[in-house]
């Protein structure tokens, strides 16, 4: 099993999830031509895809998911919640799936969970091959229990450090987004990261990727520390998914 992103970020995310002959695309916040270009970055088209799966509808998530669904006619995963929304336009498949059972996209195991955001019905999720487990885990305003039961003996994690308190606080921010951004309904800062990651089990982790960096109120540099500071690893361990760069795959073994 491996993943990739090809960018991660308030301008757009959509990250890369492979087992086998099945691809799955979680979110896609891009343009169809500006998916089509990062895609081909990572050495695929868009009709190698199995399916888009989506987590929430907020633009920077859902943007491209219709286009690239009606173009390429891939089917698409939603939540209830999700796809009352009404953000798809006109799509030929779409699959609606429970927040709280697991399903499988072809060949890839897939388990949903809740998580607190100021959306719909808003799912995170933890993919598997039957033998390795990656979880993912961005737009989140505080953990819960469930949360990290349903990340503790991953493989591999994709984790959100959206911001550094000190730079939010004192950013350009009108009051009432810093409140929504750092709030238990919005995303997690540095330090949440950090203190998720420490009371998750990690002895079978081997990624560790930091992703949906502000980029007005963070730094690769403070997310990579947050993290490293939790494993107890040097911070250029900690990968990060990048809002432009995306990032290279990686294989989880």
């Amino acid at each position: 099993m491996r993943f990739a992103s090809l960018g991660s970020g308030s301008r757009g995310n959509a990250t890369l999830v492979e087992t086998g002959g099945t691809r799955v695309l979680l979110d896609c916040g891009f343009t169809v031509r500006e998916t089509e270009v990062r895609l081909a970055r990572l050495g695929l088209t868009p009709d190698a895809l199995s399916a888009v799966l989506v987590t929430h509808e907020h633009s920077d998530h859902i943007h491209g998911v219709g286009a690239l669904a009606r173009k390429y006619r891939l089917p698409v995963w939603a939540s209830a919640g999700t796809l009352a929304a009404d953000r798809l336009g006109e799509v030929s498949e779409v699959v609606e799936f429970s927040s709280h059972e697991p399903f499988a996209i072809d060949g890839l195991a897939v388990t949903p969970f809740p998580v607190p955001h100021d959306a719909r019905e808003p799912c995170q999720f933890v993919f598997g091959d039957g033998a390795r487990r990656l979880g993912v885990l961005t737009d989140t305003g505080s953990r819960t229990a469930h949360i990290e039961a349903m990340l503790s003996g991953c493989d591999a994690l994709l984790l959100e450090c959206n911001h550094e308190k000190r730079l939010l606080d004192n950013g350009s921010y009108p009051p009432a987004l810093k409140a929504r951004v750092g709030g238990d309904l919005g995303h997690l800062s540095n330090a949440q990261a950090a203190a998720l990651l420490a009371a998750l089990d990690t002895t079978r982790l081997k990624h560790i990727v930091a992703a949906h960096l502000s980029e007005k109120h963070n730094t690769p540099s403070l997310a990579r520390a947050a993290l490293a500071s939790a494993l107890g690893c040097q911070p250029e361990w900690v990968g990060v998914a990048h809002q432009d760069q995306g990032l290279e795959w990686r294989e989880i073994r």
